[in-house]
């Protein structure tokens, strides 16, 4: 197993469990206990965890993984959740893309989109997420407008008002929010109160929002609200979401997709 290999697996299972014992990774990874305590070492000097003797912990409440180790997380649902979303673009629209792993293959599914191979632009795509940007870039057809802003390393996100001054200039067709939690009480919401900004005036500046979140992130909440439930047109979820979840969210005037 490669080293990235590793960090990804025991950020994952950190996030999981909370905590970790040097003995108990060695064993779920099948590498030796002295891999394990480098690794923690090396993570801990990034900032990724918080080493403890014989272990280590989370950070904190807020603790979020940095995008590159998040992207085996529930992909088979994130790809189908995308795939649901691309589909509810119309060619020429100008379409919003927030950061994360959810957007981020939203936007790869936009890119295979047959309809979507030609025109002058057969798509205007909006983003602050520099991977999504360097991902469409190459697709001539489409046009890529960028904000300015502050690069946040967990997301590839620009935050901060020079972002700000971008979107307040534009208006576009449909807003894609990638969310940390979704709730019918407390709305859509982030980790970063910078990150919820910018992605709040991307919803101010859209015609419809729509949210793209596995089950796992309904009915939760997280530290910094981007929107309310009732600025939110459409939920695409997976199919494992509880029908009592759904109905709540259709209650409150909600489309929900399940796939």
């Amino acid at each position: 197993m490669s080293r990235d290999a590793r960090w990804k697996s025991l950020l994952e299972l950190l996030v999981e469990r909370g905590r970790l014992e040097v003995e108990e990774a060695a064993a779920e990874l099948r590498v030796s206990a002295a891999t394990i305590r480098r690794d923690f070492d090396q993570l801990a000097e990034q900032q990724m965890l918080v080493r403890t003797r014989g272990g280590a912990v989370v950070h904190g409440v807020s603790y979020e993984l940095p995008l590159r180790y998040k992207t085996a997380r529930r992909a088979s649902e994130k790809q189908r959740i995308a795939k649901a979303v691309a589909d509810l673009v119309a060619p020429g629209e100008a379409v919003g893309l927030t950061g994360g792993t959810t957007t981020t293959e939203v936007a790869r599914a936009l890119a295979v989109r047959g309809d979507l191979a030609s025109g002058s632009p057969a798509l205007t795509v909006v983003t602050n997420a520099l991977n999504i940007a360097n991902e469409l870039a190459v697709r001539p057809q489409f046009k890529i407008v960028v904000t300015g802003g502050v690069a946040r390393p967990q997301s590839y996100e620009l935050i901060g008002p020079l972002a700000d001054g971008v979107l307040g200039q534009i208006t576009i067709d449909v807003a894609v929010l990638g969310v940390v939690a979704f709730d019918v009480t407390h709305g859509a919401a982030a980790n970063d109160e910078a990150e919820a900004a910018i992605n709040r005036l991307l919803c101010e500046r859209a015609a419809r929002v729509v949210v793209a979140a596995d089950c796992s992130k309904l009915g939760g909440r997280a530290f910094a609200r981007i929107c309310p439930a009732e600025s939110v047109d459409t939920l695409v979820t997976d199919s494992a979401a509880g029908k009592e979840t759904v109905r709540r969210f259709e209650e409150a005037g909600i489309r929900v997709l399940t796939v």
